[in-house]
C-alpha cells in the first residue's frame, strides 16, 4: 500500500435541510476538507469518510435513515464499502 491515502470526497446539495447532515459529517470526520460553491458543498478527505445515524440525528434534532443520503448527494469519489442502517463509509476499495 502507498504511504498517501487517495482522497474521497463527496458533494453535496447545500441546503437549510442538508446543513445538519454536513455538521454531522464534519464532527465524525475532523480531518474533512471542505468547500462551498454555489449550491454545492465539496467535502473530501484522505482514505475515508464516515456518517454515523447518531451523528446525523443528533444534528437534525430528528431521527435520520442512511438512505435519506441519496437524496442529499449530488456527487461522490470512492465507493460505498458500508452502507446499513447506522454507518455509511465512503472509501477506495483495494
Amino acid at each position: 500500500m502507498s504511504a498517501t491515502l487517495r482522497q474521497v470526497g463527496i458533494d453535496i446539495q447545500e441546503s437549510e435541510e442538508n446543513r445538519g447532515l454536513i455538521d454531522a459529517i464534519k464532527a465524525d470526520n475532523p480531518e474533512l476538507t471542505i468547500r462551498h460553491l454555489p449550491g454545492l458543498v465539496k467535502l473530501q478527505a484522505a482514505g475515508q469518510i464516515v456518517i454515523n445515524r447518531e451523528t446525523v440525528e443528533a444534528k437534525l434534532g430528528r431521527e435520520w435513515e442512511t438512505g435519506e443520503f441519496q437524496l442529499a448527494i449530488v456527487s461522490y469519489a470512492g465507493n460505498f464499502s458500508e452502507w446499513d442502517d447506522d454507518q455509511i463509509i465512503v472509501k477506495w476499495e483495494h
